[in-house]
């Protein structure tokens, strides 16, 4: 019981925070990007943090054989991930910022920012990959300024302790978990240790946020 409600308990902090570790992508190549299709509205673009729903097919760059799609090998659905975690390959993360719905890209990404030396299954070491990607929907991640507000209850652009409780309870009665007031008030620290850099006793929308916008 105990490593299930610590398991939880991960799960939630970086649901509910992120990983400060995951938001760290290092200078290295470029990933090339070529835009396919563009539709005519864009009401909005992808940012970090951002979920996004997509399609893609990839293929090696060294004979142009295909190594995996949606549309054949994920029972015709597609994939969701979140932008600028390191979900998915460093170079999906450089490559598809800034993308609107509807849109078709391609990317070609060197080894480095896909899987290096060590290589993946189908993909050989220091293979070149190149990958045609739809963006079907977009939707606002753990980190983005929505869930920022979400948490803010009395809107003052800075997160309490108790705010940051209240919220962390709701996501454990969603999961069926139950947890006393000492354990929460134990992960609440937890959370404010790391993220209250200034150590005011709030989380500002500033040290909330700004994780993504170092990628």
């Amino acid at each position: 019981m105990a490593a299930a409600l610590l398991l939880l308990c991960s799960a939630l902090l970086c649901a509910a925070l992120g990983c400060a570790d995951a938001a760290l992508i290092p200078p290295a190549a470029d990933v090339k990007v070529e835009v396919l299709h563009k539709p005519f509205l864009c009401h909005r673009k992808t940012k970090w943090g951002d979920m996004m729903l997509v399609h893609y097919e990839g293929y090696l760059e060294r004979d142009g054989s295909m190594f995996h799609s949606t549309h054949k090998h994920n029972n015709g659905q597609p994939m969701w991930f979140t932008l600028g975690i390191k979900e998915a390959l460093k170079g999906w993360d450089r490559g598809l910022k800034d993308m609107c719905v509807g849109e078709k890209r391609k990317l070609t990404i060197p080894p480095a920012l896909a899987y290096g030396k060590e290589g993946k299954g189908k993909i050989p070491p220091e293979s070149t990959l190149i990958f045609n990607i739809d963006l079907l929907e977009i939707r606002n991640g753990p980190r983005s300024h929505e869930s920022f507000q979400e948490m803010d209850l009395n809107d003052d652009w800075k997160l309490s302790k108790q705010e940051v409780k209240i919220y962390l309870k709701k996501e454990f009665e969603k999961h069926g978990a139950v947890v006393n007031d000492t354990q929460h008030d134990a992960l609440v620290e937890d959370i404010f240790d790391k993220e209250d850099e200034d150590s005011d006793g709030f989380i500002s929308a500033r040290e909330f946020t700004y994780k993504h916008d170092e990628l």
